[in-house]
C-alpha cells in the first residue's frame, strides 16, 4: 500500500513535512514537493529551488512540476533529478485559474496533444520514473480521463494519480470514486486515488473497494495532522508550537510564519468558533503564540476522523 501526502501550494513545504513526519511516528507517507513552476525559465527559479529542498529522511522524494512548455518542463525535470528526486511528477490537475487558464495544471486536459508532447519530452530527458497527476477532465461535458490514461501508458508514465473531480468542480461536491475505480481496473500502470480521503480507515477501504494501488491525501491533513498514524496522536497545542519552531529554524519571518499557523489552526479549531475567530484576528506573531499557548488542551473537540 502506498500513501502519499499530496502536494499543496503554500502548505507542504519543508517545515510542514517535518512536522507531519514527526507526528506520524514511523508511519510517514511518500512526500511530494510543493508545485514547482517552470513558467519563465527552463530551470527552476531560486524560490522553487528553496521549495525543492528535502530531508534525507524523506527519501524517496518526489518533485512535482507544472507548466505548459515541454522544453522548460524537460529542463526542470532534469534539474529535479540532479537535485536528488527519486520521482518527477507532472501536475495536470491544479484547478487554480491563474494556473489552469494559462494552459498549465488542469489546463493541459484541454490540450491533450501538448500533454503528449510534454510527457514525451520529459521522459526522454530523465532516468528516474515519471509520474502524472490529473483530474477527470475540464468539466462534466469533457471527461477525458480514459484518454489521459492511454496517453500516460503510451508515453512511459509509471504512475497515474487521479483526483476524482473536474477542474470546474474545484474542491466542491464529492470525488467520483466509481470512475477512479474504473480507471484503476483498466490501467496497466499503478493508479493512485485522490479526493475526500479524511482517515486511514477510509484510505484502506478505498484501496479495497476501488482497486487503486495507493491513496493521496491532501487537505484533510490540515484538519488532522496525525492522519497517517492516528494511534500516535499527541497534544494539539504542542504540535502547533512545534510547527512554529520548525518554521523559525528554517528561516521564516514572523509574519510569514503567522500566515501558515493561522492556516493550520483555522482547521484544527473548526469546533471552537469563538477561539478560531480570535486567533484569525491576531495581528502579529507574538499575539498568536500568547493566545495559543494559553489554550487548554481540553478545549479541543476530537473529530479527527472528520476532515475535508
Amino acid at each position: 500500500m502506498k500513501i502519499t501526502l499530496a502536494p499543496m501550494s503554500g502548505v507542504t513545504d519543508l517545515p510542514f513535512r517535518r512536522l507531519i513526519r514527526e507526528l506520524s511516528c514511523g508511519c510517514a507517507p511518500l512526500f511530494v514537493s510543493e508545485f514547482l513552476s517552470t513558467g519563465s525559465s527552463v530551470f527552476l527559479t531560486p524560490l522553487n529551488l528553496r521549495a525543492a529542498r528535502f530531508d534525507r529522511e524523506e527519501e524517496p522524494f518526489c518533485m512535482q512540476l507544472f507548466g505548459h512548455n515541454a522544453e522548460r518542463l524537460a529542463g526542470a525535470a532534469l534539474q529535479a533529478q540532479e537535485l536528488g528526486a527519486a520521482f518527477v511528477e507532472l501536475n495536470a490537475g491544479c484547478p487554480a485559474p491563474k494556473v489552469a487558464n494559462k494552459g498549465s495544471g488542469a489546463g493541459l486536459l484541454r490540450d491533450l496533444p501538448n500533454l503528449i508532447k510534454i510527457l514525451r519530452t520529459m521522459k526522454a530527458g530523465i532516468k528516474v520514473p515519471l509520474f502524472l497527476k490529473c483530474r477527470l477532465g475540464w468539466d462534466e461535458n469533457s471527461i477525458c480521463i480514459n484518454e489521459v490514461l492511454e496517453i500516460a501508458e503510451g508515453e512511459g508514465v509509471e504512475q497515474l494519480t487521479v483526483h476524482g473531480r473536474t477542474k470546474t468542480q474545484g474542491y466542491t461536491g464529492f470525488a467520483n470514486w466509481n470512475l477512479i475505480g474504473e480507471i484503476a481496473a483498466r490501467a496497466k500502470i499503478p493508479v493512485v486515488g485522490n479526493g475526500d480521503i479524511n482517515s486511514m480507515e477510509k484510505a484502506l477501504n478505498s484501496i479495497k473497494n476501488y482497486g487503486v494501488k495507493g491513496i493521496s491525501i491532501g487537505r484533510a491533513v490540515l484538519r488532522n495532522p496525525w492522519i497517517f498514524n492516528p494511534s500516535a496522536k499527541t497534544n494539539a497545542r504542542s504540535a502547533v508550537l512545534r510547527y512554529n519552531d520548525l518554521m523559525m529554524q528554517d528561516g521564516f519571518r514572523p509574519m510569514q510564519a503567522l500566515g501558515r499557523l493561522k492556516q493550520l489552526c483555522a482547521r484544527l479549531c473548526l469546533g471552537m468558533p469563538d477561539f478560531r475567530l480570535k486567533i484569525l484576528r491576531c495581528q502579529n506573531h507574538d499575539e498568536f503564540l500568547d493566545n495559543w499557548a494559553n489554550l487548554s488542551e481540553s478545549a479541543f473537540s476530537l473529530p479527527y476522523s472528520v476532515g475535508s
